[in-house]
């Protein structure tokens, strides 16, 4: 028997996962993973995530050993490896659920053809989205720019039922290639070693994914409208690592929550997932979504860029970043959740939207130089959300943020976090001579801003 390959991206699940459902159904599956870092248009991993790819690999080995499926790890550009991994194999199928950005739609036709061409079987799956980006379109036939018609259309349509782990196959039982040693790939920090942090706070891998689902919505879910603005509570359902990373698919997730919702009659979190599919339409209609302003208007705006780049760059821009990378800016709220992101992998959202309105708007920062940084340090940087999340803090985004939605790092604490709990939990020299004075006057800082908005053509 021939085997079948399924090919493993952003989808290290076995729960409702069809493609690998359709190559354990052909008889014999094969699973493989190609870390893939030379592929034209591919944007390399930054760190939290390369360490939480690392560990996960670990887990989807053990779990797919229960189905008797093994796990090849190749590292190299995808359409040559996924080839001479199908041809070594003499695998008669391929299979892979969809990736969206740009880049990778045009590497996986590219594979489509080929495989096909080569008499093999070929097919793509829908997993990670709960619609498709070109199915969802308004009544002229064009992408949502704005949320709310968005998730009003694409609610109201169906969402199928997660699919179960598929019974463990016959296994495969022929002639395997040497699978390349994890350990190798480099993906873990070294000299350094900064990840104690995330080791604490996170097991990466399908198990602590719906173990978080269950908890959250038998436990956090009733309250998620108030609790999910306050980081010194445990109000988040900290599920987005493993949405990224598809150790939960949507609808699971969507599922899980829906029959919970019908008693609690609350559609916040509902709408939390809604914005993660929106995120990933944008990117999908702009692929060039973490390099530039959906807004053209904004192109001429002066933020800073240190470095070089840009007219306003300057040496105090460099400075300025360095201190808010840190956790030093004299913003408490900003430096306690800069410092969460750097030991844990993750920011409390709330808290994210006030470090990311300060770098923007009071500091005069560009967007991008915070984007990469979260996409370098969050363990749930994906392309879609994080670009399309920081453009809208910005108000260059789709229906982004008005531009004078300045949010006050001291009011937002005073509101969030009135008795100090989580900023103290990060700043332990908060009061004493060691924490430094403010970086900026935010009146002035947020008058500089306005005023250069106003300047700009809409």
């Amino acid at each position: 028997m021939k085997p079948s390959i399924v090919w493993f991206r952003d989808d290290l699940r076995v729960t409702d996962n069809p493609a690998l459902r359709a190559a354990v159904d052909d008889g014999a599956a094969v699973a493989l993973y190609v870390l893939d870092e030379e592929s034209p248009g591919i944007r390399p991993l930054g760190g939290a995530a390369r360490w939480w790819l690392h560990h996960s690999l670990l887990s989807l080995r053990e779990e797919l050993a229960t189905l008797g499926v093994p796990l090849l790890l190749r590292r190299g550009p995808a359409a040559v490896v996924v080839q001479e991994t199908a041809t070594a194999l003499g695998a008669g199928a391929l299979y892979w659920n969809r990736r969206y950005g740009e880049a990778e739609r045009m590497l996986d036709a590219g594979i489509k053809t080929s495989a096909r061409g080569s008499g093999m079987h070929s097919e793509s799956f829908q997993a990670s989205l709960l619609h498709e980006p070109w199915a969802v379109t308004t009544k002229q036939g064009g992408p949502f720019k704005v949320f709310t018609p968005f998730w009003r259309t694409v609610s109201g349509l169906d969402f199928r039922e997660p699919l179960d782990s598929p019974e463990p196959g016959q296994g495969f039982f022929g002639w395997l290639p040497e699978s390349e040693e994890l350990d190798t790939w480099g993906l873990l920090p070294r000299n350094p070693d900064w990840s104690a942090g995330l080791a604490e706070s996170w097991q990466p891998g399908s198990a602590q994914a719906h173990e978080f689902l269950g908890d959250f919505v038998e436990h956090g879910l009733a309250d998620y409208s108030v609790n999910r603005d306050r980081p010194d509570l445990p109000g988040s359902s900290r599920l987005s690592p493993f949405l990224r990373w598809g150790q939960l698919s949507p609808f699971e997730v969507w599922h899980a929550q829906q029959r919970r919702r019908r008693e609690l009659g609350d559609a916040v979190f509902a709408a939390e997932l809604g914005w993660r599919e929106f995120c990933w339409h944008q990117y999908f209609h702009h692929p060039d979504l973490a390099t530039a302003n959906l807004r053209p208007g904004f192109d001429h705006y002066p933020w800073a860029w240190p470095g070089g780049q840009g007219a306003g760059a300057h040496e105090t821009a460099t400075t300025l970043l360095h201190a808010w990378r840190e956790g030093r800016t004299g913003f408490p709220l900003v430096d306690a959740g800069q410092r969460q992101l750097w030991h844990t992998g993750w920011m409390h959202n709330r808290v994210r939207m006030v470090s990311a309105s300060l770098l923007v708007k009071n500091l005069g920062i560009h967007w991008q130089l915070g984007e990469q940084w979260f996409w370098d340090t969050l363990v749930d940087a994906d392309p879609a959300s994080n670009p399309a999340n920081w453009q809208w803090v910005a108000g260059s985004g789709a229906d982004a943020s008005p531009f004078f939605r300045i949010f006050n790092p001291e009011t937002q604490a005073a509101k969030f976090d009135a008795h100090g709990s989580y900023v103290g939990q990060w700043i332990t020299e908060l009061g004493t001579p060691d924490y430094p004075e403010p970086v900026v006057d935010l009146k002035a800082s947020r008058r500089e801003a306005l005023d250069a908005y106003s300047t700009l053509t809409h």
